[in-house]
């Protein structure tokens, strides 16, 4: 009887090739803080706004509507900041000097779309019209990508920001429970 030169077994497992193996493992735990987190982020991150002295002129009917427009992108999973945001960010700086005209398009683009989204009333339809007129119907390749800079820069940074205020908040929640402690000894 011949043996073969070559013997190949097969056993029925199917293996990945190293490479092709996902190296992002998340545990279940992780994944639930990640979640809490990010609806953390869309309900108490702070606005990121220009800084100038107009911040404050921000309609407060377009900062209320940021919250949905946090919510509605973290259900598409867009991990940028939302239009409602970009309006926001950028209408105290329209006040202070002329823009570019690619940030004008952007910003009235981004204008238009908030008013799609969020003022169906009757007596805005005026409004809507009239900046149906001015605003492009489209952005150019160019500006889709300032905008999505802007958006993921605007999404950073309130990020950022969150992550500080919850370390603040710990640390002093930390020495509040230590002073509580050293009361509860010094009698």
């Amino acid at each position: 009887m011949k043996t073969p030169d070559k013997l190949q077994l097969d056993f029925g497992f199917d293996i990945k090739p190293m490479d092709k193996l996902n190296p992002k493992t998340i545990t279940k735990k992780k994944a639930q803080k990640n979640f809490v987190f990010e609806f953390m982020d869309c309900l108490s991150s702070p606005v990121i706004v220009y800084e100038s002295p107009w911040k404050d002129d921000i309609p407060k009917d377009l900062l209320g509507k940021i919250t949905m427009s946090r919510l509605l992108c973290l259900m598409k999973n867009e991990e940028m900041a939302s239009i409602t945001e970009v309006v926001a960010y950028m209408m105290p700086r329209t006040f202070e000097a002329p823009m570019h005209s690619e940030w004008v398009n952007i910003y009235t683009w981004c204008g238009l779309q908030y008013a799609n989204m969020f003022n169906n009333s009757e007596k805005r339809e005026d409004m809507v019209t009239a900046m149906q007129e001015i605003a492009p119907t489209e952005l150019s390749s160019y500006e889709q990508g300032l905008l999505k800079g802007l958006r993921i820069w605007i999404y950073n940074q309130r990020r950022k920001a969150l992550k500080v205020r919850l370390k603040n908040d710990r640390n002093k929640e930390i020495k509040l429970e230590r002073n509580a402690q050293g009361s509860l000894f010094d009698n």
